[in-house]
């Protein structure tokens, strides 16, 4: 009684299964030995059911007891997993925007480095060139544009050049050949043009000279002068030759204080040129 006291439940389920292997063995030999119709149906019931019972119970002992011992790590480390996430969440959720601040001296060490950082602005050279796309060849109108004055009649009284535009002037004639043009009633008038042009220091930069100046009588003069130019870039105040010349020039500006309703895909609309290039 003792050895069966101290002896585990492992070993006890052996002897147990030696003991039924024991009298499997007896019973199938006792079978085999006797003949089968003279077993009965109880024998017969008896033998198989008791081997059923073998058979059931070594699976259960032998499955079992390996499989949980395989799966604790991986609970215990998913277990682990799962409260090192938790833990590193609420340590992100601990932390807001507003918890995170500077001293006075990082903030003005910053100011320094983002002004110093800053998106350096473009020169108004650059901002022409790439306005005009690398276009070779201008041709501009005169009035409304270049003058202050907006009509050939005016021009009979004097002629004013836009002390704005200059600045813009010289830009395009470092990159591009420029053509003046303008339809004006008398010589008087054509005169008073280039002396204007001349006072402002138009013809001093060395990119503009006077016979780059045109004059016409009539507006379609102005517009043959630019069909046989061929310009990249044409700029003009009358939207009636700027819709005439959309399918031969290949860009245009057409200055005007209200945009037109409508306008081909390569005229572009600004108040000023000035305002289009950036220097207003």
């Amino acid at each position: 009684m003792a050895e069966s006291s101290s002896s585990s439940p492992t070993e006890e389920i052996a002897r147990l299964i030696k003991r039924l292997s024991a009298y499997v063995t007896f019973k199938m030999s006792s079978l085999f030995s006797t003949s089968i119709p003279n077993l009965d149906s109880r024998s017969i019931g008896a033998i198989a059911g008791l081997a059923i019972a073998v058979i059931f119970t070594w699976r259960a002992i032998r499955a079992p007891p390996g499989e949980p011992r395989r799966r604790q790590p991986k609970r215990r480390m998913q277990s682990a997993e799962t409260s090192s996430a938790a833990v590193a969440q609420s340590n992100l959720a601990s932390i807001t925007p507003n918890d995170v601040s500077l001293p006075r001296e990082d903030n003005g060490v910053q100011d320094v480095v983002d002004q110093f950082f800053q998106p350096v602005k473009p020169t108004l050279g650059q901002m022409v060139r790439q306005k005009l796309s690398e276009g070779r060849k201008v041709t501009c109108r005169l009035l409304g544009v270049i003058l202050e004055e907006s009509s050939p009649e005016e021009l009979q009284k004097q002629a004013t050049v836009k002390s704005s535009v200059l600045e813009v002037l010289l830009e395009i004639t470092k990159s591009s050949d420029l053509y003046l043009m303008e339809r004006v009633l008398d010589d008087e008038s054509e005169a008073r043009v280039l002396e204007a042009l001349e006072t402002a220091g138009v013809f001093t930069s060395g990119g503009l000279v006077k016979d780059k100046v045109l004059f016409c009588s009539t507006e379609v003069g102005r517009t043959s002068f630019v069909r046989q130019l061929e310009p990249d870039w044409h700029i003009d105040t009358n939207p009636e030759i700027t819709t005439q010349l959309a399918r031969f020039i290949k860009y245009q500006l057409h200055v005007s204080a209200a945009k037109p309703e409508r306008t081909a895909p390569n005229v572009f609309t600004s108040q000023s040129i000035e305002q289009f290039f950036g220097c207003a």
